[in-house]
């Protein structure tokens, strides 16, 4: 039994984990490196494995530093079936075929750039054969994936759909369990449910993004999004919120509804300007199976959770563009959360160096982003290879984080410390798991690995 990882491990990208046991090869999540143009290329181009290997495909969930690299497997001659939940089949349908079509522009860009062809990592028409070989599986129902392998989704808890993966098998003649975490997501959350409580497993794989930092009160989110707005309404300003089209954004218009049901918030005019979001949006509205008890209940009373008394879904080119002549106070809720492309990049360039309006930051931003730059405050950051001032205020609101904080972590993986054997620390920045092992060996968890990328470890 033998656990390789080929991404994530000391960064917070690329998922990909080998999972070798009595003869079979289980790839879980295959993700997509995002970082500098020419490593991401050079990554995610090449596999670091066969995919005709492969025994098996697991997803734990739709965002694309987890799958979005899941069509150059197909491409690549895997031929096995890809075992995700209904609502990631669902995200993944459309959120890869947004990749491609942004690798299209990309390619097209960067060849006119060079003036030679650089073509995608992959087609609209290889996102459609990956599809064929979906194969969707409920929460909480245990079924054999190989001969002698059998696996269960629990929910994790972060994203619509996420799931954690208790596999099961024997080694050596004995039972075992290993628990793939994928993202691990927080208890009391808009919209979704708490995260799943663990049974014990031998061997545990959980991820570290804020392993050196816990998020403010979740409790706060709703009045502390109240001040933004009523103090940029109040200068005349626009609230631009760079967001992940999957979670992130619903979370925020959730919580509007919310403030707006109780009369928190001025009138102010919302748009969600992302076409991706707005297609993710109604597949939340087809999965009411993963919300919430707080959810259901405030849908009972003032029906639809994502509709507004002034919300605009914005999806074509032009209306888009024409949020760029706004004069008054407004809220644009764009993609990317990293504000590395999209339409937020417009909103950026047309807002930034105006001291009314507001940046409102509420994702985790990589490093050598512009997200991060934002972020830092930097009095100059580039847009369109185009200087700007970054005049506006930038306000970080990490309480909507969907990743868990540092003491959500650790009270996660102390619920292993009788039995598990091994745990496996991934997806983290070298600071954040390097302070998450040291938490976890403070708890007398002193069994701790952090992964380093390719190097297989023998169970």
């Amino acid at each position: 039994m033998r656990v390789t990882s080929y991404g994530a491990a000391g960064g917070v990208t690329g998922s990909k984990h080998l999972l070798e046991v009595n003869g079979h090869r289980i790839l879980f999540d295959c993700g997509m490196f995002q970082g500098r143009r020419e490593e991401s290329d050079r990554r995610n181009r090449g596999l670091p494995f066969a995919p005709n290997e492969l025994d098996a495909v697991v997803l734990t969930h739709a965002h694309i530093d987890h799958s979005g690299v899941m069509p150059v497997l197909t491409k690549q001659g895997y031929r096995g079936r890809v075992y995700m939940t209904p609502a990631t089949r669902d995200l993944c349908a459309i959120m890869l075929l947004d990749s491609a079509h942004i690798q299209a522009r990309d390619a097209e860009w960067l060849s006119k750039k060079n003036r030679s062809f650089v073509a995608p990592l992959y087609h609209p028409e290889d996102v459609q054969q990956l599809m064929k070989h979906v194969m969707s599986v409920p929460y909480d129902e245990r079924f054999e994936l190989l001969p002698g392998v059998h696996i269960t989704f629990r929910d994790a808890g972060h994203v619509l759909g996420s799931a954690m993966v208790m596999v099961e098998c024997r080694h050596n003649g004995a039972a075992k369990r290993f628990l793939f975490g994928g993202d691990l997501g927080r208890k009391n959350m808009p919209i979704l449910r708490d995260p799943w409580e663990p049974e014990p497993a031998d061997f545990m794989m959980m991820e570290s993004t804020y392993g050196n930092r816990d998020h403010d009160p979740i409790e706060t989110m709703e009045d502390k999004l109240a001040a933004v707005i009523e103090n940029t309404h109040r200068r005349g300003g626009k609230i631009i919120v760079p967001s992940f089209a999957l979670e992130r954004a619903q979370e925020i218009i959730y919580v509007l509804k919310r403030l707006e049901k109780r009369n928190a918030i001025p009138p102010i005019p919302v748009y969600v300007d992302s076409p991706l979001t707005v297609n993710i949006t109604e597949i939340f509205r087809l999965h009411p199976e993963c919300f919430d008890t707080e959810i259901r209940t405030l849908m009972a009373e003032a029906g639809d959770p994502f509709q507004l008394k002034q919300i605009e879904y914005v999806r074509n080119v032009e209306d888009s563009m024409e949020l760029n002549a706004l004069r008054k106070p407004a809220i644009i809720i764009s993609a990317s959360g990293m504000c590395e492309t999209g339409r937020i990049l417009h909103h950026l360039r047309n807002n930034c160096e105006d001291d009314r309006n507001t940046i409102l930051i509420v994702g985790f931003q990589a490093k050598n982003t512009l997200g991060r730059r934002i972020v830092e405050r930097e009095r100059e950051i580039k847009i369109f290879g185009i200087k700007c001032r970054l005049n506006a205020e930038v306000k970080i609101m990490n309480a909507f984080s969907a990743h868990a904080g540092r003491s959500e972590l650790i009270g996660f993986a102390k619920k292993f410390k009788d039995r598990a054997e091994r745990i496996f620390l991934v997806h983290g920045e070298d600071e954040a798991l390097e302070a998450l092992a040291s938490g976890l060996r403070a708890e007398e968890l002193s069994n701790v690995t952090i992964q380093k990328e390719g190097v297989p470890v023998e169970l």
